[in-house]
């Protein structure tokens, strides 16, 4: 998935990645997804081709219905075979893409292989808003419903998407022609704080509408947790911010580093102070506009990414940050960004590169081990998902995790080069974090005493941040930003 195109790609701890939207399915629920949480109609046909061609199907013709219909069916008939309640099954994009039908075909037959009390649709509609005239138009909605009752699907629950509130006429109105009970249709207009939502749907009834469906009884609400989570937020002062750049290179669509955001909020919350998070095109910073384009701001980010554009702006802030005692944090490809501008300002090596960007360079100072070679030329590039990491006792980054022992998700190709380890560490730039067996670098930093916050991570702290349990790296970092 291009990051320009569909936003950033989150990853699981079982190594699968993602659709960004997994990400906050993970952040509200805290539950920790996986591999089976996220299908798509790549995967769908995969199995099927496989199947085929193991014989399974035993030389019937192959077509979309039943055999792709089925698969899809099989995925979500899977969670019966585990200690699951409800399955929980979005179908993306919007009803009439062609991408989406074999999908909603499957669904309905779903519904008609279930018993009445044992599956409901929930359709999510938008009620535009026309500014000039100050209304919502419902349009949009009845054609919507329209084009899946036409599929066979009749929603019992319409979640009305609207930017203001939605009047009762036009509720009833809603209703009427949708072919929905009017309690049924549900308000979602925007809300201040976005973890403020699973609120505002509690109260519009959504839950009660859904279990009243699937005949759920003595079903009550336990949001007293959440509840207090968004009244702190609410009490944090309006004068009480920090102003965090993120210093990256897919910019042109913010999505592209959501997690990363998001999981500054979460450090603002923890912090009692707002976040105002600001994205800074790396291509666009050099040696001559750095101090004007950062001075305002109290902390840095510098993110994940591949390929070599953008990385002398990255290499310029780090720079900027490590000599004006900025606090800032590297996030894999950053935290390799880290390591290269201390071995070129500070070690004074020549011609230093990572082997990403220069497999030719003298000094790789990030590269591919051998090993990691060998499973190259096989296709398999990256290492995935979560790894353990254990944390020196005497080190600033264990202060802030407060464990010897983490683990953390991966999703990168490169590693730090082991041959510099001991040149880094005798000039200040410290190897924290390794690996249990002590060969893979996985956090760097410089000591608290040296600076406020330069740590760098190999790995992706953002994924497992939560707006009631943020991240360390993330908690400390806007910590120094406040102070």
């Amino acid at each position: 998935m291009s990051p320009y195109e569909h936003g950033e790609v989150f990853v699981t701890d079982d190594g699968a990645e993602t659709d960004l939207d997994l990400g906050h399915y993970e952040r509200f629920t805290d539950e920790n997804l996986t591999a089976n949480s996220s299908i798509t109609s790549g995967k769908i046909y995969l199995n099927v081709i496989e199947k085929e061609r193991r014989g399974d199907y035993l030389g019937k013709t192959v077509q979309v219905i039943p055999h792709i219909t089925n698969e899809i069916k099989e995925k979500i008939y899977s969670f019966e075979k585990q200690d699951v309640d409800i399955v929980i099954t979005e179908i993306g994009g919007t009803v009439g893409d062609i991408e989406s039908q074999p999908f909603l075909e499957a669904i309905r037959q779903i519904g008609l292989e279930k018993p009445a009390n044992k599956c409901s649709f929930i359709h999510v509609t938008l009620l535009p808003y026309i500014s000039g005239s100050n209304e919502l138009k419902s349009k949009p909605t009845q054609h919507s419903v329209k084009e899946l009752q036409s599929i066979g699907i009749n929603p019992d629950i319409l979640v009305c998407r609207a930017d203001i509130q939605i009047p009762q006429n036009m509720k009833e109105k809603i209703a009427m022609f949708c072919n929905v009970r009017k309690e049924n249709v549900i308000e979602n207009s925007t809300v201040k704080n976005l973890y403020e939502v699973p609120l505002m749907l509690e109260k519009e009834g959504l839950a009660d509408a859904v279990c009243k469906r699937l005949e759920l009884k003595n079903k009550k609400a336990n949001n007293e947790t959440w509840e207090e989570m968004c009244k702190k937020i609410t009490k944090i002062k309006a004068e009480a911010q920090v102003k965090i750049a993120i210093v990256g290179k897919y910019v042109k669509l913010e999505d592209s580093y959501l997690s990363v955001a998001e999981s500054l909020r979460h450090g603002g919350f923890a912090n009692n102070v707002h976040v105002d998070v600001n994205f800074i095109d790396s291509e666009t910073i050099n040696s001559r506009n750095i101090k004007e384009k950062l001075k305002e701001y109290n902390g840095i980010v510098i993110p994940g990414g591949f390929g070599d554009r953008g990385i002398d702006g990255m290499i310029t802030t780090i720079k900027y940050a490590r000599e004006n005692k900025v606090p800032i944090l590297g996030i894999c490809l950053g935290m390799q960004m880290m390591v290269i501008e201390f071995a070129k300002d500070v070690l004074k090596l020549k011609d230093v590169n990572s082997e990403e960007f220069d497999e030719k360079c003298q000094n790789p100072v990030i590269h591919i081990m051998e090993d990691q070679k060998i499973i190259k030329r096989k296709g398999g590039t990256m290492r995935l998902g979560a790894y353990p990491c254990t944390i020196k006792k005497n080190s600033y980054t264990y202060k802030i995790y407060g464990s010897e022992n983490i683990t953390e998700r991966h999703r990168h190709r490169f590693e730090f080069n082991n041959a510099y380890r001991e040149e880094m560490e005798k000039n200040g730039l410290k190897i924290v974090g390794t690996s249990p067996d002590n060969m893979l670098v996985e956090i760097v930093e410089m000591p608290e005493k040296e600076h406020p916050f330069f740590v760098g991570g190999q790995f992706h702290p953002e994924f497992k941040s939560r707006p009631d349990r943020v991240a360390p790296l993330f908690r400390e970092l806007i910590k120094k930003a406040k102070k």
